[in-house]
């Protein structure tokens, strides 16, 4: 069996960690090469894997045998990394927000059309059961019409290069309204017009960039959504984050809870409660979706322009926060 040989491009984001795991996981792919400029973080994953390591990620793109790159860079590196790649002729999965710009993302999804290579959007909470089920009850007509969706996406501060906005582009703000906007946006299957935002550093002393937000939007389909992101879980908190979502439809009302599916461990030797989830992997699912459409010859499940269509929200947010005012998106 011919497999789909994979290089990754950086382990910035822990993410890539489980990405990797998911595609070591599929006997139709062979994961070739990482390259990251700071070799202490993939040293162990290259020397445990047996794969080839570059400092520079060009050298990874110029091996003709690679076809696929995930890219984990830190979010401003995301559209130099996915030109670059596509120019080489290499699809592309990237990880969220696509990017920290409209203008760049638009080039992006330019790049990937114009160089014939499919561009993914890591967004693995849409194969999480939970909204899989959700979704499925909203498309066969459960709940009516969608009128509105309250979305939280509350986590821990990351710390690290996430609270660098040179690196980043933006706190919690960005950091957490693209995963659950991009549920929203999929579940009305409507573009947001309108958007109106709050953020500011209440939770940690310090810190150049937000760590609470609100963020208040509009649908065409008549829709509104509000969505909570936030970075205000303490450390003690059993859990990073979470992922919910009350979706009001004219016939009546779903609840998500994405990670309800977990045990509950109590440990003198930890020194907190934890939750321990179980369950199937979303980024297992999500790989595999990827892999499958693209052997399968298929468009990519969650596109380029998915993403930016999450990402400029959280931006036009920003705007929004800055002038006090709603933001309208354009058309």
């Amino acid at each position: 069996m011919n497999k789909l040989k994979v290089g990754m491009i950086s382990f910035a984001h822990g993410h890539a960690h489980s990405y990797l795991r998911g595609l070591m996981a599929l006997p139709q792919v062979e994961v070739i090469a990482i390259a990251d400029s700071e070799k202490s973080r993939v040293e162990k994953v290259v020397e445990k894997n047996g794969l080839t390591y570059y400092e520079d990620y060009r050298d990874l793109l110029a091996r003709p045998d690679i076809e696929v790159v995930v890219i984990c860079s830190e979010n401003a590196f995301h559209a130099r990394h996915t030109i670059d790649s596509a120019l080489a002729g290499k699809h592309v999965i990237c990880e969220k927000p696509l990017g920290i710009t409209v203008s760049e993302m638009e080039r992006m999804i330019a790049a990937c059309e114009e160089n014939g290579v499919q561009l993914f959007t890591a967004f693995p909470c849409r194969y999480l059961a939970a909204v899989v089920n959700a979704k499925k009850a909203v498309d066969r007509g459960e709940i009516g019409d969608i009128l509105a969706i309250k979305g939280t996406n509350r986590g821990t501060m990351p710390g690290s290069w996430f609270v660098e906005p040179e690196l980043s582009g933006g706190g919690a703000l960005l950091d957490h309204t693209v995963h659950v906007m991009d549920l929203m946006n999929w579940f009305t299957g409507s573009k947001v017009t309108e958007v109106y935002a709050y953020a500011a550093t209440l939770f940690h002393e310090n810190l150049k960039v937000d760590d609470a937000g609100m963020i208040h939007v509009k649908f065409e389909s008549g829709a509104v959504g509000v969505l909570d992101t936030s970075w205000s879980r303490p450390k003690a908190f059993p859990t990073w984050g979470d992922v919910t979502m009350e979706i009001v439809g004219t016939k009546g009302t779903i609840s998500v809870d994405s990670f309800a599916q977990k045990t509950e461990m109590y440990s003198n030797e930890v020194g907190k409660g934890q939750y321990l989830p179980w369950g199937d992997s979303m980024d297992h699912y999500m790989i595999e979706s990827f892999v499958n459409a693209l052997l399968q010859g298929k468009p990519a499940p969650i596109s380029g322009v998915d993403g930016l269509c999450s990402a400029e929200v959280a931006l036009a947010g920003y705007e929004s926060v800055k002038i006090g005012q709603p933001v309208k998106l354009r058309a």
